[in-house]
C-alpha cells in the first residue's frame, strides 16, 4: 500500500498509534470548524476526533465501514449538483450524522470516495 496522505504529523502519529494488526493508514485529514478536528481513513475503518465534548475534552471515535449507513457531499444551495465543488461530508452512523469540513475540495471528495468505496464493496 502506498505512503498515507495527511494534513498534521501529529495526527498522523495519533492514529498510527492505535492501528490494529494489519491495519493500514489510507489518509488523515485536518478538519475546520467546530467539533471534528480530524478525519482518518483506514482499511478497516474511520477515525474521528470529537472536540466538542465539555470541559475542553477530545475524543477519538472509531467507526468501522460496516457502521456506516451513508456518506453525504454538503453544500449550499447554489453548489448542488456539482459534487466535487464541495469541502464538507456527512457520515451517518446509526442516528448520529458527523459533519466534517476540509480544507479544499480534494479532500472532501478523497474522504467521500473511500467510505463510499467500502460501503459498496
Amino acid at each position: 500500500m502506498s505512503e498515507p496522505v495527511f494534513d498534521k504529523r501529529d495526527q498522523l502519529d495519533k492514529i498510527a498509534s492505535g492501528l490494529l494488526q494489519g491495519e493500514q493508514i489510507i489518509a488523515v485529514y485536518d478538519a475546520i470548524g467546530v467539533g471534528t478536528g480530524f478525519l482518518g481513513l483506514t482499511n478497516l475503518r474511520l477515525v474521528l476526533q470529537d472536540n466538542s465534548f465539555v470541559g475542553k475534552r477530545t475524543a477519538l471515535t472509531s467507526v468501522p465501514y460496516s457502521r456506516v449507513g451513508a456518506v453525504s457531499f454538503v453544500s449550499d444551495r447554489n453548489m448542488l449538483g456539482r459534487f466535487a465543488s464541495s469541502s464538507q461530508i456527512a457520515v451517518t452512523v446509526g442516528t448520529h450524522t458527523y459533519e466534517v469540513s476540509f480544507r479544499g475540495d480534494d479532500k472532501a471528495k478523497h474522504a467521500h470516495d473511500v467510505i463510499l468505496w467500502h460501503l459498496v464493496h
